[in-house]
C-alpha cells in the first residue's frame, strides 16, 4: 500500500470512529471521502482486508459505552458492524469499474444505503450509526428527511465522496468529470436551496403551549438501586424501606407537576422508568395524578416504570397520559425493548404508537428506542398527531446523539416532538428539527426543562411513502450487480 493510501486509510477510520460518538457533520463527509480514496488505491483483497482492519479498532474504541452489550460479545457485534461497513466498499470495488463513470458515482451511496438501511430493519441496533445523523444542526440537509427519510442524507454524504474520488482520480479533467460532478453539484445545490426555503417558509404564527419535563432527584437512589428494583429484586426484608423511598419519588414528581402548571405549562412529562412503582400500589399513585391534573387543569404524560417483583418479566415499561379532565386517555407500553438487559425483563407492547384526540391537539406517544425505527414512528404522522411525547431513559455517552437522533423523527413526520430524558438531555424539536429547549441531566443546577411549543403536523412526503427511497436504492443496487456481472471490465 502507497503511503498516500495509508494515511488515507487511517485517518478516514480515525474521523469514523470519532463520528460513531460525537456526530461532527464535516467529519462524515471527510471519513468516507477519506476511505473510499484508500480503498480505489490499493489492490481489491489487500485494499479489503486493510480496510477492515483500519475501521475494527476505530470502531472499538468508538462504541466503547454506547453500545451496552458486556464482555466478548462486545467485540463480536463490531466485527459484525465492521464488517456492514466495509460491504459498500468492496461493492463498489467489484461493481463500479464495469458500470461506466456516472456509475461509479453511484453504485457507492446505493450500496451504503442499502447497509444502512437492511442493517436497520434485520438488526436490533436499528438506524444506530447511520451517517445521515452526524448532519445533525444543518437544518438545510436536515429537511431531506421530510422527503425520503435519513437515507437520502446518507445517499447524499456517500454520493460526495464517490464523486470526489472519481474527480481525483481523474485529475480534476473537466471533460472526463463535467457530467458526474455536474449532477452531483445540482442536486446538492437544489436540496440545500429547498432546505432554506422550507425553513424559511415555515410559519411562526401558529398558536402554541408551554411544556415542561421533570426529572427524579439525583440523590434519592444509591448508584445500581434503581436498576434492581427495576429487575424485580426485592427481599421482603427489603420492601418496606425501598416503599419509603418510592413514596418519596412519588410525591416528588407529583409536586413537581402541581409547581410547574401553577408556572403556566400545560404539558408535564415525566421521563422513561423514571417513577418507580410496586404494581399493588399503581392504581393509588394514578388517582393521585389524575386529581392533580384535574386540579391543576393540566396533563400529565407520566413515564412510569410498574415493578412486578418476582415475576419473570417484572418490568412494565408505561406512557400513560392524563388529560385536565383528570382521565386516563393513554396507556402504551414500549414496543421494542433494547437487546440485552432491557429484553431480558421487560413485558412489550402491541407495536402500534397511540394517537388520541384532545382539546390541544392529536398527541402521540412512544418511548425512547421506539423512536430509533422512523417506519414505526411514521405511524404517528399517519394518525395525523399533532405532538409526539417520548419519554426516554440515555446515559452519558449517547446522550448527545441519541437526541439527535429523535429530532430526524420530528421531521420525518412534521411532528413537534417532546422528549424528557432520564440520565440524559430533555429537548423539544419543531417540525423542522428546531430545537426549542434542552436540559442536561449531567449538568449542575435544576433538571426541569420548560419550552413552548406549537401544536400542530405539517404534511411530509415521508410520512406517505415511507421508506420507499431505500428500498429502490436496494433494487438498484441488486439490478446493478447484474449488469455489473454480465459486463466485461474495460
Amino acid at each position: 500500500m502507497q503511503t498516500a493510501s495509508l494515511l488515507s486509510l487511517i485517518s478516514g477510520a480515525v474521523l469514523f470512529g470519532v463520528i460513531t460518538r460525537y456526530p461532527i457533520a464535516p467529519f462524515a463527509w471527510m471519513a468516507i471521502a477519506l476511505l473510499v480514496h484508500a480503498s480505489r488505491s490499493t489492490p481489491l483483497l489487500m485494499g479489503s482486508a486493510c480496510l477492515w482492519v483500519a475501521l475494527y479498532p476505530a470502531l472499538a474504541i468508538g462504541e466503547r459505552g454506547v453500545m451496552p452489550i458486556p464482555g466478548p460479545a462486545y467485540f463480536v457485534t463490531v466485527a459484525a458492524m465492521t464488517t456492514s461497513v466495509a460491504f459498500p466498499f468492496a461493492v463498489d470495488r467489484l461493481a463500479g469499474v464495469r458500470l461506466g463513470t456516472f456509475g461509479m458515482t453511484i453504485v457507492f451511496p446505493l450500496a451504503w444505503v442499502a447497509a444502512e438501511f437492511l442493517r436497520s430493519r434485520f438488526s436490533p441496533a436499528a438506524t444506530w450509526n447511520s451517517i445521515a445523523y452526524t448532519q445533525f444542526g444543518y437544518l438545510p440537509i436536515m429537511q431531506v428527511a421530510a422527503f425520503v427519510g435519513i437515507w437520502g442524507i446518507t445517499f447524499l454524504i456517500a454520493w460526495f465522496a464517490s464523486t470526489f474520488e472519481l474527480a481525483l482520480s481523474h485529475g480534476f479533467e473537466w471533460s472526463v468529470i463535467r457530467v458526474p460532478v455536474s449532477i452531483f453539484a445540482s442536486v446538492f445545490g437544489l436540496i440545500v436551496i429547498a432546505g432554506t426555503i422550507r425553513l424559511t417558509a415555515a410559519p411562526t404564527d401558529r398558536a402554541s403551549m408551554r411544556a415542561a419535563t421533570l426529572n427524579r432527584p439525583a440523590d434519592l437512589f444509591v448508584p445500581g438501586e434503581m436498576t434492581r428494583i427495576t429487575e424485580g429484586r426485592v427481599s421482603s426484608d427489603e420492601r418496606p424501606r425501598i416503599a419509603v423511598k418510592l413514596a418519596r419519588l412519588h410525591d416528588w414528581f407529583l409536586e413537581g407537576s402541581r409547581r410547574e402548571a401553577r408556572a403556566g405549562a400545560r404539558l408535564i412529562v415525566f421521563p422513561e422508568g423514571n417513577l418507580l412503582v410496586f404494581e399493588e400500589d399503581e392504581a393509588a399513585f394514578l388517582d393521585r395524578a389524575r386529581r392533580i391534573a384535574a386540579d391543576e387543569q393540566v396533563y400529565l404524560a407520566i413515564g412510569m416504570a410498574t415493578i412486578h417483583v418476582g415475576a419473570l418479566l417484572p418490568f412494565e415499561n408505561k406512557l400513560i397520559l392524563i388529560d385536565p379532565a383528570g382521565k386516563t386517555v393513554m396507556s402504551y407500553l414500549k414496543s421494542h425493548p433494547v437487546a440485552g438487559w432491557e429484553a431480558g425483563i421487560m413485558r412489550t407492547g402491541g407495536g402500534l404508537v397511540p394517537v388520541v384526540a384532545t382539546p390541544e391537539g392529536r398527541m402521540a406517544g412512544a418511548i425512547c428506542f421506539d423512536a430509533d425505527f422512523p417506519e414505526f414512528i411514521r405511524q404517528a404522522a399517519q394518525g395525523k398527531a399533532d405532538l409526539l411525547i417520548l419519554p426516554a431513559n440515555d446515559w452519558r455517552e449517547i446522550k448527545d446523539i441519541h437526541l439527535q437522533m429523535h429530532a430526524f423523527r420530528a421531521i420525518e413526520n412534521g411532528v413537534p416532538l417532546l422528549r424528557a430524558a432520564a440520565s440524559g438531555i430533555s429537548t423539544a424539536f419543531d417540525p423542522w428539527g428546531r430545537l426549542l429547549g434542552l436540559t442536561d441531566y449531567f449538568a449542575a443546577g435544576d433538571r426541569t426543562m420548560t419550552a413552548q411549543i406549537a401544536v400542530g403536523g405539517v404534511p411530509t412526503v415521508y410520512a406517505r411513502t415511507g421508506d420507499l427511497f431505500a428500498w429502490l436504492c436496494v433494487s438498484a443496487l441488486a439490478i446493478s450487480l447484474c449488469v455489473a456481472a454480465i459486463r466485461p471490465q474495460g
